[in-house]
C-alpha cells in the first residue's frame, strides 16, 4: 500500500506525508501552502466561506469540478484528486470571469464570504457550461453572507454563467487525470502524528480490503465526513485510526431496477445526495424538495445516502422516506452478507443492528407506483442548511374514494424514526375524507412521546403530527380538483 498523498492543487503537484495527511483540507490548503484566500468561519460546513472545488479523475470524458466545503473534507480523502482554489483562477493578471463579474455587479461587501461565493460560482460556470440547468439561488444556497441582500450576488451569476468553460481551459486535463486515476485506483496506508498524537488512515481500494479493515475495532469508518468532519473541528471526536471508503468503486453507483413487481432504486452507500436527486428528479419527484433541502450542493456533492442511514439520527431528513418505501439494507462482514429491513435497523437512539465488523453495503428502495400518493415534509427554523425540527414521510394508496393502505413515518418525535402502525390501521379501509384525516391526526399524537428541545418543543411537535395529515389530505384533494 502507498504510504502517502498525491494530489494536485491549483494544476501544481503536491505529495503529503505523516501528520499533514490528517488535517481537514481548509487547514492544509490555509496553513500549509498559504493559500488563504479559502476562508474558515463556522467550521461545519453551513456558510460555504471554505468552498474549493474538486475533481476526481476519470478514465473517460472530462472532470466534473465539484465545490466542496473544505473545513469538513480530511485531505486523505482528496488523494488522486485535483483541487481549485480561489486562488487559482486568475492567470498572469487577469481575472476569472466570476471573479470579474462579482466586482462588475458589485457583489462583495465585507468580503469575508467573497471567496467561496467566488468557487460557488465557478462551480455552477462548470456545471453549466456542460449542459445543466441551474437556479443561481439554489446553486448558491450553501453560501451565508452576513452583510445584506443576494441581488447583486445573483446578478453577477447570470453574468458569469454566460461565458464558455473557462474553468476547464485553466487546467489542462492531461496534466493531471492519467495519475490521478491511478492513484485513486491504489489503497493506502498512511501514518503520521499530529499534535503529537499517532494517527493512520486506511483508504482502502477493493471492498475485499474494506472488511478486512473493519475488523479492527479501532477503526472508525468515514465517507462524506459531513457529520465527522464537524466533530473533529468541535474536538469532540479524535479516532486514532479512520477507514476511509470513498475510493472503494463497489460501494458507489445508483440505478433503477425494473421488474413485475414494481421499479427498484438500487444504491451502493457512496452514492451522494446530488447522484439521489438527479435519479429522484425522474423517478420519485416527491422526494426533491426534501433532497433539495440537505445542506447546499457543498454538503450534497459528498454526503452520502449511507452516512446518513449509518448516522442514525432521529432527524435524518432520508429516513421517513426509506422506512415509508420499506428499504432494505444488505450489511456486509468477511464472513458473509445479510439483508434488514430499514424498520429492523434501528434499535434505539443510534443503537444499530449493525455488527462492529460490518459495513452497509446496499440500499434497495422500492419506489411507488403510479396508483400511490407520497408526500414529505421538512419543518426547520430556516429553509436552507438547517437541522430539521420534525419530518414525515406519507404513502398512500387509494382505491377509488377509499384508502386501501397507509404507511407513515415520522421522525424528530422520539430515538428513533418511528412507523406509525396505529395511525395507518386507523388510515386503511376508511373513506378519503377530512374527517379520515383528522381521527388519524389524534391518533398519531398519541403514538409518540416528543421531546422539548431547542429547535421545538413537544406541543409543537404533537400539533405537526397532527397537521401533516390534514395537509395531506387537503393538497391531494386539491391535486384532483
Amino acid at each position: 500500500m502507498r504510504d502517502h498523498l498525491v494530489l494536485w492543487v491549483n494544476g501544481v503537484r503536491r505529495e503529503v506525508r505523516g501528520g499533514d495527511a490528517f488535517l481537514t483540507l481548509s487547514d492544509w490548503l490555509r496553513d500549509r501552502l498559504g493559500l488563504v484566500g479559502t476562508k474558515i468561519m463556522c467550521a461545519e460546513g453551513d456558510c460555504g466561506a471554505c468552498t474549493v472545488l474538486v475533481a476526481e479523475p476519470t478514465a473517460t470524458g472530462r472532470p466534473r469540478y465539484l465545490p466542496i466545503d473544505s473545513c469538513i473534507r480530511f485531505l486523505f480523502q482528496v488523494d488522486g484528486c485535483h483541487v481549485v482554489t480561489v486562488d487559482g483562477l486568475a492567470r498572469d493578471g487577469d481575472l476569472a470571469p466570476v471573479q470579474q463579474a462579482m466586482i462588475d455587479c458589485h457583489g462583495s461587501q465585507c468580503g469575508f464570504c467573497t471567496p467561496g461565493f467566488v468557487m460557488a460560482l465557478a462551480g455552477a460556470c462548470h456545471a453549466r457550461a456542460a449542459g445543466e440547468q441551474l437556479d443561481w439561488r439554489k446553486e448558491l444556497a450553501g453560501n451565508l453572507c452576513r452583510c445584506t441582500g443576494y441581488v447583486s450576488i445573483f446578478e453577477a451569476a447570470d453574468g458569469a454563467g454566460r461565458e464558455a468553460d473557462w474553468l476547464a481551459t485553466r487546467f489542462a486535463d492531461e496534466a493531471w487525470m492519467q495519475e490521478g486515476v491511478r492513484r485513486r485506483r491504489e489503497s493506502l496506508a498512511v501514518h503520521g502524528h499530529l499534535d503529537g498524537v499517532a494517527m493512520r488512515a486506511t483508504c482502502p481500494a477493493s471492498l475485499d480490503e474494506a472488511l478486512a479493515a473493519r475488523m479492527e475495532p479501532e477503526a472508525r469508518v468515514v465517507a462524506g465526513a459531513t457529520d465527522l468532519g464537524v466533530l473533529w473541528n468541535k474536538r469532540k471526536l479524535r479516532p486514532r485510526h479512520w477507514l476511509d471508503l470513498s475510493r472503494v468503486s463497489e460501494l458507489c453507483g445508483i440505478a433503477v431496477e425494473e421488474s413485475t413487481g414494481g421499479s427498484t432504486l438500487l444504491a451502493g452507500p457512496l452514492a451522494t445526495w446530488t447522484d439521489m436527486l438527479r435519479v429522484c428528479s425522474e423517478r420519485c419527484g416527491e422526494a426533491v424538495a426534501v433532497l433539495e433541502s440537505f445542506g447546499g450542493p457543498q454538503i450534497r456533492h459528498v454526503g452520502t445516502l449511507g452516512g446518513n442511514i449509518v448516522n442514525g439520527s432521529p432527524i435524518a431528513d432520508s429516513l421517513p422516506l426509506l422506512f415509508v418505501l420499506e428499504a432494505t439494507l444488505d450489511l456486509a462482514s468477511a464472513a458473509g452478507t445479510r439483508s434488514v429491513p430499514i424498520h429492523s435497523f434501528y434499535k434505539g437512539y443510534k443503537h444499530l443492528d449493525l455488527g462492529g465488523d460490518e459495513l452497509l453495503v446496499r440500499v434497495r428502495m422500492p419506489l411507488p407506483g403510479p396508483d400511490s400518493l407520497l408526500r414529505l415534509v421538512k419543518v426547520s427554523r430556516r429553509r436552507d442548511l438547517d437541522i430539521s425540527t420534525f419530518t414525515s414521510a406519507i404513502l398512500v394508496r387509494r382505491s377509488g374514494d377509499r384508502i386501501e393502505r397507509a404507511r407513515i413515518a415520522y421522525g424528530g418525535v422520539g430515538p428513533t424514526v418511528v412507523r406509525m402502525h396505529d395511525t395507518e390501521a386507523t388510515l386503511a379501509g376508511q373513506p378519503f375524507t377530512e374527517a379520515t384525516f383528522r381521527r388519524a391526526g389524534d391518533v398519531a399524537a398519541g403514538e409518540i412521546r416528543p421531546l422539548t428541545d431547542v429547535r421545538g418543543s413537544a406541543d409543537y411537535r404533537l400539533e405537526l403530527a397532527r397537521s401533516v395529515l390534514l395537509k395531506f389530505f387537503h393538497e391531494q384533494t386539491v391535486a384532483v380538483g
